[in-house]
């Protein structure tokens, strides 16, 4: 793919950044779990390079969909799955949008359910993007946060689940579609005529849109989701990632989730620290205050006396 105008790197080269440096992670013997998606593929080719070149050895893949299965298997991945390796090593996979908590919305493409279940089992899971998926909130460009649904009664689920954000300003929900480019579509009025998307398990997929993301505990509204009868996931990755690598124009950035709760939490340390030093003082100036009263009065005690045996005398 040729460089954008200017020079600069094209968004797939980004990718392809990102992906490389996730794969220097990866340790011969390793179980892995084989993203799925544009910037995933990147990490497969280069995988499979190592492979076939001696530097990894022993190393299988659990596929977190059909794309994936036949794209590792193309690149020379041999391929197992969670049944035969309930434990996985690593899990290296792209996200639709990354917040500054790194929760994420994945399955735009439909996979959501296996990247959860094989995410879900990883000792480690490496989040790649570039950085135009980063946002404020999730839900905040606009697209589509999945939700898998049964076919059975899809029209009351969709029902339910709009009841359930009744009154959000800005919210939308639709039926995914064959023809919709979940990855790049908002919200559409229009009613399509092609048949619902079917994902690799063979259920449907409601997009949730939201006008300016989801406000509120992410974990209470992924709970209220899951409770709708006929809901199978949602596309929330919530307290999943344990890094994600941000390839920008200048240079990749490494955010590791532990890191960044140590200095939230030496922050929150700071902050009480802070209160604390307030209250401390707090005190001492009341204390002064209330020592300051009583020399006063006894001041002018003092001095009331000198009076009047000054004037006595």
């Amino acid at each position: 793919m040729l460089a954008p105008q200017g020079g600069g790197p094209s968004q797939d080269e980004l990718k392809r950044v990102a992906a490389h440096r996730a794969v220097e992670l990866v340790r011969s013997g390793m179980v892995l779990g084989l993203g799925t998606g544009s910037t995933a593929v990147h990490a497969l080719d280069r995988i499979g390079a190592l492979l076939r070149t001696g530097h990894l050895r022993d190393v299988v893949g659990i596929p977190t969909s059909e794309w994936a299965a036949a794209s590792a298997a193309a690149a020379g991945i041999p391929l197992t799955d969670l049944n035969t390796h309930p434990v996985v090593d690593l899990s290296i996979d792209g996200a639709d949008e990354v917040d500054p908590a790194l929760n994420l919305v994945k399955g735009r493409g439909g996979s959501l359910l296996r990247e959860k279940m094989v995410e879900g089992a990883s000792r480690r899971f490496v989040v790649i993007v570039d950085e135009s998926k980063l946002v404020p909130r999730l839900g905040a460009s606009g697209l589509a946060v999945p939700v898998e649904v049964i076919p059975f009664g899809w029209s009351l689920t969709l029902r339910r689940l709009r009841t359930l954000f009744d009154g959000v300003p800005g919210f939308n929900i639709k039926l995914r579609t064959a023809a919709t480019n979940a990855k790049a579509s908002a919200f559409d009025e229009s009613e399509s005529k092609s048949e619902p998307f079917v994902t690799d398990n063979k259920n449907y997929i409601v997009d949730l849109f939201f006008e300016d993301g989801i406000h509120g505990d992410l974990n209470l509204i992924s709970d209220e989701i899951l409770r709708i009868t006929g809901v199978i996931e949602h596309g929330m990755f919530l307290g999943l990632a344990s890094s994600v690598i941000i390839a920008r124009k200048d240079g990749v950035v490494v955010v590791d989730k532990a890191a960044k709760q140590g200095s939230e939490e030496e922050a929150d340390k700071k902050r009480r620290d802070g209160r604390g030093e307030e209250m401390r003082k707090g005190k001492e100036n009341w204390k002064e205050k209330k020592e300051y009263v009583p020399r006063k009065k006894k001041e002018r005690k003092e001095k009331g006396e000198e009076t009047i045996i000054s004037t006595l005398l």
